[in-house]
């Protein structure tokens, strides 16, 4: 079996074209990039473990897809155009099997998006995925948590839940497979795609943006606390799938589905009242749908409703401690 510099050698050197801002990639003890002037490094570190984000019989070219698109997206959700990426692997043995699908998936994702993997690591231990993106955006210009105002609207990007429910399949496959568009909703919790597009037409236009990792009811508070805002979300404006009211066979559901499911990685932004035609026209050619879901309130208030009617649901999104 190949030892650790082979395998680097092997699957993981000489797979990308060298961007220009790459002065140095992997092979020496760091990389070397260029900044262009102007712009800031917006940095994002992710770790994904077996048995906690993916089974270790998981697909591992979706494997790759999920760890490096949940990256990307936090680059998305702060308008960064994905730049550069290290990754430490760390298996319990070398296992080419695993790592040919993984690197070809991996490598087609990196290169969709112009991102280029510069260095990283690879050890022995339990199976492992830490990757470290950064991307590039102008400091002045960068979408934050912290700039939304009372009479902003809230907005997602896609449909929410289907994550959720393809990780039901996952953990509980004889149930679910009996279930409609189960494999769909799996093959969409692993397959999720980054919002860079979007991120970028919102430059200038939004004054918050986050993306839906954790489930949109924790995610949107992160908003509200950075701001110092409270909300008022319509459930039945929330988009959701007929695939996933199929699969779970009730509407609402499928609502709370669409405010728990994390790992969505859709966006979560605010807009000004005078810039609601603007994001009409910024993202009518972006590739993704995107939906006003309910609007910021004072600080203290946080109202779930439908179409007006008061929501005493308790819920809650995913708490990676618990």
């Amino acid at each position: 079996m190949a030892g650790e510099f082979n395998l680097i050698e092997k699957y993981f050197v000489g797979r990308q074209q060298q961007r220009r801002d790459v002065l140095l990639a992997a092979g020496d003890d760091c990389a070397l990039v260029q900044v262009p002037q102007g712009l800031s490094v917006a940095i994002s570190t992710d770790t994904l473990v077996s048995g906690t984000h993916f089974l270790p019989e998981a697909n591992p070219a979706w494997v790759a897809h999920k760890a490096l698109a949940s990256n990307i997206s936090d680059l998305a959700a702060m308008g960064a155009t994905p730049a550069w990426v290290s990754f430490a692997l760390t298996m319990p043995k070398p296992d080419e099997a695993w790592l040919a699908p993984f690197c070809d998936a991996f490598f087609e994702l990196a290169d969709y998006f112009g991102i280029q993997l510069i260095g990283g690591d690879t050890t022995k231990g339990p199976l492992s995925l830490t990757l470290t993106v950064q991307g590039l955006v102008a400091p002045d210009k960068a979408l934050r948590r912290d700039g939304a105002k009372v009479g902003d609207w809230i907005y997602v990007t896609g449909d929410l839940g289907d994550s959720k429910a393809g990780l039901e399949v996952v953990l509980n496959r004889d149930e679910g497979e009996g279930k409609p568009f189960a494999r769909e909703l799996e093959q969409r919790h692993y397959l999720s795609t980054p919002r860079v597009l979007v991120g970028q037409a919102l430059l200038g236009l939004a004054s918050s943006a986050i993306d839906i990792s954790d489930g949109l009811i924790s995610d949107v508070q992160h908003i509200l606390q950075r701001s110092k805002v409270g909300a008022s979300i319509d459930v039945s404006k929330l988009p959701v799938s007929n695939e996933l009211v199929q699969f779970l066979g009730d509407p609402q559901k499928a609502q709370q589905y669409a405010l728990t499911s994390g790992e969505e990685y859709e966006l979560c932004f605010t807009v000004p009242e005078q810039n609601q035609g603007a994001i009409e026209s910024a993202l009518a050619h972006c590739g993704a749908k995107f939906t006003c879901i309910g609007q910021i309130r004072p600080e203290g208030i946080f109202e779930i409703h439908s179409q007006g009617e008061a929501l005493n649901w308790s819920l809650s999104g995913y708490d990676h401690f618990q």
